[in-house]
């Protein structure tokens, strides 16, 4: 194991490109200054392309939580009522958002590992009818879940006038999202992940709709007051001091995202996925998820007899490479690759051949280099074409 060597395959924060390291280790600008404004005349377009919106695709200098509770006290009001379609960790983190505002929440649950479905919500939205939002996750990090945001907005729209929330925390950019087509009124997503940045960068899409409600919305907010970075932002400034050395690194992670082509972005990871997920089948070692639910930026694999954390520890000594363990329930029962962002199908082979030793060196019985020959088979069937990285 090399001292400097550091294989990092959790769902984020994510590798980062050598050239966006690079643009983030140019000398500091001023904030205020023309330059400043330049960088984020630039950006603003292309953010606008990976939302899939025509709307302003806001800035915060802080974390995806803080974008998620920015979604929250931008919208409701306490008293009023919400619903938080939980299926994992991060649609808990929603919900505890909600309620510590005082917001009165109502939770539609599903098994963890499973995707939430259409008719999972609509008895609870014909019910009540007061709903004044309802918070849904596209990828569960947690889980691997990749939710299908556009069937379940679309139930939304059909039953109540609820503003449609989405944590797209660990998949916008990894994975197409049409906020306009979709309907969808708010989604956040975060620098660490398919974006390729270290953490520390908060992108906020606002809908019109959105917008109405929260112009009107009493509910005190100071630093998160979107109205503030929405009116700075479309005179190319922020209302607070930006951190300007991401900035710089998501110029250039937006201009390669645009090189590589949205659509080939999106069919990048979804190979990785299937390789992924060949790989484990080949196995033996059972996923958490079908594949009718899964994510293309992280695969839950749980596995019945051999010790996760173990095999994250193997991993970790033999080969400076990390994947993450379960989160609440799932603690020590599963562990998670990551596949989004800086990744292509030649890291998943690499990982795939680590991980191999590492489960044999945990006691299982497997046979070495059957799941990468089945996820490099994986690769000849759907990656032949594929204009990647």
């Amino acid at each position: 194991m090399l001292a400097d060597q550091q294989i990092l395959r959790i769902p984020g924060p994510s590798p980062i490109p050598p050239s966006v390291n690079r643009a983030m280790a140019k000398p500091m600008i001023g904030h205020r200054g023309e330059s400043t404004s330049e960088i984020l005349a630039d950006i603003r377009p292309k953010l606008k392309r990976v939302f899939g919106t025509e709307q302003e695709v806001l800035l915060l200098t802080a974390s995806g939580t803080a974008g998620l509770e920015a979604a929250v006290i931008n919208t409701v009001a306490p008293g009023e009522e919400v619903l938080v379609i939980v299926t994992g960790a991060f649609g808990e983190r929603f919900a505890d958002i909600c309620k510590t505002y005082n917001i009165l929440t109502h939770i539609v649950e599903t098994e963890w590992g499973k995707a939430a479905k259409p008719a999972d919500i609509a008895e609870i939205l014909e019910t009540h009818k007061g709903i004044a939002a309802v918070f849904m996750t596209y990828c569960e990090t947690s889980t691997g879940v990749l939710n299908p945001i556009r069937e379940l907005a679309a139930e939304i729209r059909k039953k109540s006038e609820a503003l449609v929330i989405v944590d797209g925390v660990s998949c916008v950019g990894g994975v197409e999202t049409e906020m306009d087509e979709w309907e969808l009124d708010i989604v956040v997503s975060g620098s660490q992940k398919a974006f390729m940045l270290p953490a520390g960068l908060a992108f906020i899409g606002v809908s019109e709709r959105a917008w109405s409600k929260i112009e009107t919305n009493r509910q005190p907010r100071f630093y998160l007051d979107l109205i503030k970075h929405r009116d700075e932002l479309q005179k190319n400034s922020t209302p607070y001091t930006p951190a300007l050395s991401l900035l710089f690194g998501l110029q250039k992670a937006l201009e390669l995202i645009e090189e590589e082509g949205l659509e080939n972005v999106y069919a990048r990871h979804l190979l990785m996925m299937k390789m992924t997920r060949a790989a484990f089948k080949e196995l033996g070692i059972p996923l958490l998820t079908a594949d009718e639910d899964a994510s293309p930026t992280v695969t839950a694999i749980k596995p019945g007899d051999f010790d996760a954390e173990e095999l994250r520890k193997i991993l970790k000594q033999e080969f400076a490479m990390e994947v993450a363990g379960g989160q609440k329930i799932l603690a020590k029962k599963i562990f998670r690759i990551g596949h989004m962002g800086y990744c292509s199908p030649a890291d998943l082979l690499q990982a795939i051949a680590a991980i191999e030793i590492g489960i044999a060196m945990t006691g299982k019985q497997i046979r070495l280099g059957s799941g990468v020959g089945a996820a490099q088979q994986e690769y000849l069937n759907g990656g032949r074409h594929y204009d990647g990285l």
